[in-house]
């Protein structure tokens, strides 16, 4: 039997799972998608696409029934991105990223509020060092500013945090601490056993990052780059199906 026999035809994608569509085109991604097909049903929009008609794609992906998250890290004055905020969630997307800066994460949650878009903190992107963090002046390890971001988060009202796998698990300490057992934690830099690093500073593997608390893995070329991207996924998806 095969890989992608072993799993249930009946058993939806893994939701945790969320595909990073970093291409430069709408059609280079939906050819993506369609190569994927039933094995991933959460993507991932960033600032690349975003300049190539993101949106369009979006809604497309949302009227085909999957999850969409616009990974676009907001940061504006706090009026702007209120209202960019609430224009994004009439659109019915799932996940949208913006700096976890104080101000910025409370305009936000003020601007989706009482839709099913939720807002997430960007910490530390997962590409930085502490030598990269120390070069723009910051006295803080990564950790270090993650945790202090994490807790801005929760009193900005924001659902959950963009983190790498490294510090999950004392982002997830933190939010059960603070009442919030549902706070989200996304973590890009995520790379399945004997996948390259590529950019990724602070990387873990998918089983690492999820028992480590993460609730949500973004995998890209792990997936995306690979010969059948559907096998590909489908290999996450049983790495991680009894965790």
């Amino acid at each position: 039997m095969t890989q992608t026999q072993t799993v249930a035809p009946n058993r939806g994608p893994d939701e945790r799972i969320i595909c990073a569509l970093d291409v430069p085109t709408v059609a280079e991604a939906a050819a993506l998608v369609a190569r994927v097909q039933d094995a991933v049903g959460f993507y991932k929009i960033g600032l690349q696409l975003f300049a190539a008609g993101g949106m369009d794609l979006a809604r497309d992906l949302k009227a085909e029934g999957r999850k969409v998250f616009l990974d676009w890290k907001l940061h504006d004055i706090g009026a702007t991105v209120e209202k960019a905020a609430a224009n994004l969630a009439d659109a019915g997307c799932d996940l949208l990223t913006v700096h976890a800066r104080p101000q910025v994460m409370a305009a936000a949650a003020r601007g989706v509020a009482g839709s099913g878009l939720k807002v997430l903190g960007v910490t530390v992107l997962t590409s930085l060092t502490a030598e990269d963090l120390a070069a723009d002046d910051h006295s803080l390890s990564p950790a270090d500013l993650v945790e202090r971001r994490v807790r801005q988060a929760l009193d900005a009202g924001v659902d959950g945090v963009v983190s790498s796998p490294h510090e999950a698990g004392r982002v997830r300490e933190i939010a059960v601490a603070a009442g919030r057992p549902d706070f989200l934690i996304v973590t890009p830099g995520v790379r399945p056993t004997g996948a390259a690093l590529d950019d990724q500073a602070r990387a873990a593997t998918p089983e690492a990052a999820l028992q480590a608390g993460a609730t949500h893995l973004v995998i890209g070329r792990p997936i995306t780059a690979a010969p059948d991207p559907r096998a590909a996924a489908l290999a996450v998806a049983e790495s991680i199906a009894l965790i």
